[in-house]
C-alpha cells in the first residue's frame, strides 16, 4: 500500500499529551537507558508519538518504529493512560504485540515507508531517530526493531 501525501501540514506531536505526561514518559526512557539526557529521551517520547499519529492516519501500511524510537514507544506503552488519552485524540489505539529479538527482522525500506507515513500525517521526523538497526549514535536498551510484516502492529478503529 502507499502513502499520499496532501499540502504540507505541520502538526506538532506535543498537542498529544500533556506536558506532564511528556515528562513521566520520557523519565521512564531515563530510567531504561541510564546517562541518557532527558532533552533526549523526551526526543525520543516525541518520535513514538509520532508513530503512533503516522500508525492511525495509515492503518493499512505496515510500519516499524526504528530501534530507537521503539524504546520510547515502549515506555508509552508502559504509562497505558496516557496511552489511552493519545489513542482518544488520534481516533485509534495502536495494539501492540511482542515478538522476540531478531536482529534479521529489520529492514531500512519499513523506516523510510514509516519516515513517510509520518510526514504524511503532518509531523517531520527526526532522521537522527529513524537511522539503521546497527546506528549506535543515540544508545538505548532496545535491543529489537519490530517487523513490518502487520504482524506485530494492529490498529483498531477506537468507537466514537
Amino acid at each position: 500500500m502507499s502513502i499520499t501525501t496532501e499540502a504540507p501540514v505541520t502538526r506538532d506531536a506535543r498537542d498529544l499529551i500533556t506536558p506532564d505526561d511528556l515528562a513521566a514518559v520520557a523519565a521512564t526512557v531515563q530510567r531504561d537507558t541510564p546517562g541518557m539526557a532527558y532533552d533526549i529521551a523526551q526526543a525520543v517520547i516525541l518520535e513514538a508519538l509520532k508513530f503512533e499519529a503516522a500508525c492511525a492516519a495509515h492503518p493499512a501500511v505496515g510500519l516499524a518504529p526504528s530501534r530507537v524510537v521503539d524504546a520510547g514507544w515502549h515506555a508509552l506503552i508502559l504509562h497505558t493512560r496516557v496511552k489511552a488519552g493519545v489513542a482518544a485524540r488520534l481516533g485509534y489505539f495502536v495494539h501492540h504485540t511482542p515478538e522476540a529479538p531478531d536482529p534479521e527482522n529489520r529492514s531500512m525500506d519499513s523506516l523510510l515507508r514509516t519516515e513517510d507515513a509520518i510526514r504524511a500525517a503532518g509531523y517531520i521526523p527526526r532522521p537522527e531517530m529513524w537511522t539503521a538497526p546497527t546506528d549506535g549514535s543515540i544508545p538505548v536498551r532496545a535491543s529489537c526493531q519490530h517487523s513490518d510484516d502487520g504482524g506485530t502492529i494492529v490498529i483498531t478503529p477506537k468507537p466514537k
